[in-house]
């Protein structure tokens, strides 16, 4: 069954029981309270007989229904008369059935003895009969109660409890059918979109759900997820066009230079020696740009667990090994919190980028490189800024130094890629911060980014 069909069955269902079970004892109730007050006025007016007949001497003629006679005859009762012997002096309507014990009672000598019959059938109908002696022989009064017409009525009240119950029943099924429609119509056309999805593999359909229930959230949500792989897909995309780009201009002077190998015994020793230097350079920066590659990729998924990392200790463990890589001195200042949820390999990475970016640029190295931690910035933020004294960026490249592959006319004759402020960049965004770049006073860059962080006190500066 589908979930319309199920909530539908089950809001009928839940319904049907609430509503038998009410109905069931609304009835139960209705019928002994029904069932008690006719009992209650029979016995009073029982009671109330036989004190008058004890109180006063009486005769049968008193109860007698003919003219001239003041005897008030209950409502909703039927009297007969009896004489001392038993036999009808004055006939109820309709007449009641005598029997030994009713004659008995008659011709008792003590005035209020009772005899009660129950269930006691009169033609078609059901009585109650209760027989009254009136003392000294003289005779007794039969009062009795229809009982089969509040049956009767009970049983008209069943029959429409009956009805009610189905009505209801009936309509809650019918109105659970809407409501399950109503709530599940957003459901449908998410089930629509993930099918449309799975069929075309098309990600960019439009989720038009609306609400702010569990219902709306799972439809913001869906959306949202689909243009994060559409984001990432066309990431994706780009990122093999781009590396495609750049891969063709290292691979086609290999192939220029392999064919050239062809010719190895024509070519004197200095161009021998000069071609063999560029194969090696070119075979080094197609090994680099294909590191850079899988660096970036690696920086774009998620596939290292978030855990809680001091940012300036993974700092010391980079400006380590960035010494022993360049030789270069590079100085290192933290302060305040650098504690923060990340991926510490990416961060690493990030942080390395960035000092080897300077080292390179950087050629004159008449001053450190300063690599600076620091945390808070603004709430919950740790900021790591890399500051050198090289020749700076133009202000018109500012904007794009983080792009993929791109790099400024003066930095296109230096070896590298133009992917590793990239990486910093999807670094950066995957840890809810940002990069920035800026001309530091005096010359030279300012580059980093921040992080989302929180935690315990970093140390003081460190040199």
């Amino acid at each position: 069954m589908s979930l319309r069909t199920t909530f539908a069955l089950s809001f009928a269902t839940v319904t049907a029981v609430v509503t038998v079970a009410v109905g069931i004892l609304s009835y139960s109730a209705a019928a002994r309270l029904v069932r008690v007050d006719q009992q209650s006025v029979f016995d009073e007016v029982v009671q109330d007989l036989r004190v008058e007949v004890r109180e006063r001497r009486m005769d049968p003629e008193d109860f007698s229904s003919g003219p001239g006679h003041d005897f008030v005859r209950p409502a909703r009762t039927d009297v007969q008369v009896l004489g001392p012997d038993g036999h009808i002096v004055d006939p109820g309507s309709p007449g009641l059935p005598v029997v030994d014990e009713d004659r008995e009672v008659a011709g008792a000598g003590e005035a209020g003895r009772l005899a009660v019959h129950k269930d006691v059938d009169v033609g078609d109908d059901v009585y109650r009969v209760a027989t009254v002696s009136l003392g000294g022989g003289r005779g007794g009064v039969q009062v009795a109660q229809e009982f089969s017409d509040t049956e009767d009525l009970l049983r008209a009240l069943q029959q429409r409890t009956l009805l009610l119950m189905a009505a209801v029943v009936t309509g809650a099924g019918l109105f659970g059918w809407w409501l399950a429609r109503r709530i599940t119509r957003r459901l449908v056309i998410l089930t629509s979109a993930a099918e449309a999805v799975a069929r075309t593999r098309r990600l960019g359909i439009d989720v038009p759900v609306t609400g702010s229930d569990e219902v709306g959230r799972l439809g913001r949500a869906f959306d949202r997820m689909l243009g994060r792989l559409a984001q990432s897909e066309e990431d994706q995309r780009r990122l093999v066009q781009d590396a495609g780009h750049e891969l063709r201009t290292p691979l086609t002077s290999l192939r220029t230079n392999i064919s050239l190998l062809r010719r190895m015994d024509e070519l004197p020793p200095p161009a021998r020696e000069e071609l063999v230097a560029d194969l090696a350079q070119e075979a080094l920066e197609l090994t680099e740009l294909v590191n850079e590659l899988v660096d970036l990729a690696a920086g774009q998924s998620d596939a290292e667990p978030v855990q809680r990392v001091d940012v300036a200790e993974l700092a010391e463990d980079v400006v380590g090994l960035v010494r022993r890589r360049t030789g270069r001195r590079i100085v290192l200042r933290t302060c305040g919190d650098t504690t923060a949820e990340g991926r510490p390999g990416m961060l690493a990475r990030a942080m390395s980028n960035l000092v080897e970016n300077a080292a390179k640029f950087d050629r004159r190295g008449t001053e450190p490189i300063e690599l600076a931690v620091a945390g808070p910035a603004r709430p919950g933020t740790i900021r790591v800024e890399v500051l050198d004294r090289g020749p700076g960026i133009e202000d018109a490249d500012l904007m794009r130094v983080f792009d993929r592959f791109y790099r400024a006319a003066d930095a296109r004759s230096l070896p590298g890629s133009g992917l590793g402020l990239s990486i910093v960049r999807e670094v950066a965004l995957a840890h809810g911060g940002e990069p920035f770049a800026r001309r530091r006073e005096g010359g030279g860059m300012v580059i980093g980014f921040t992080v989302g962080g929180g935690g315990r006190s970093g140390e003081g500066p460190v040199g």
